[in-house]
């Protein structure tokens, strides 16, 4: 049976802030990432559809730095939520983030046919700013890492 993440931060989301083509439950075309906690680690589990490969048997890359960029975003909406003495499913609206910066390092060529799972750091850098690195694994191998430095979406993001 394959892992899944039971409480997700993605969930949460108001639906205005839910259109994420990585992590939006809103958008039907979207990958529909969900981010959650693993003891103090974040974790975000996918599985890669056949349309996400680069060559025959091996995920795009485009795809693992989405999967990255998306696992930091939320990874840093878990850490603000908590610290704020929440967690996901309390009733609570939690933070949400932009990405300010995005690294990935491509270790070795992942595995298609499996599902991913990205497990995340998060470190506090400002109130208002987080860092999170984030190991990809697939079969338990190590195949991308990242860095995502966030921050908080300003409560005017989006209105005219």
């Amino acid at each position: 049976m394959e892992e899944q993440v039971k409480h997700a931060i993605q969930d949460e989301y108001p639906e205005e802030f839910a259109w994420c083509y990585g992590c939006g439950r809103m958008n039907e075309h979207g990958h529909h990432f969900r981010t959650g906690w693993q003891g103090e680690k974040t974790v975000t589990i996918y599985t890669p559809r056949p349309e996400h490969i680069a060559i025959p048997g091996f995920v795009y890359g485009g795809l693992i730095a989405s999967l990255i960029d998306c696992h930091g975003t939320g990874s840093a909406a878990l850490a603000l939520h908590r610290k704020n003495g929440h967690e996901p499913g309390d009733g609570e609206t939690p933070p949400r983030f932009v990405t300010a910066s995005l690294k990935v390092e491509f270790v070795k060529p992942t595995p298609h046919g499996g599902p991913l799972k990205a497990v995340g750091t998060v470190e506090e850098i400002h109130p208002k700013k987080w860092k999170v690195d984030t190991e990809v694994f697939a079969d338990g191998e190590l195949c991308a890492r990242g860095e995502v430095v966030a921050v908080v979406m300003p409560k005017t993001f989006g209105q005219k």
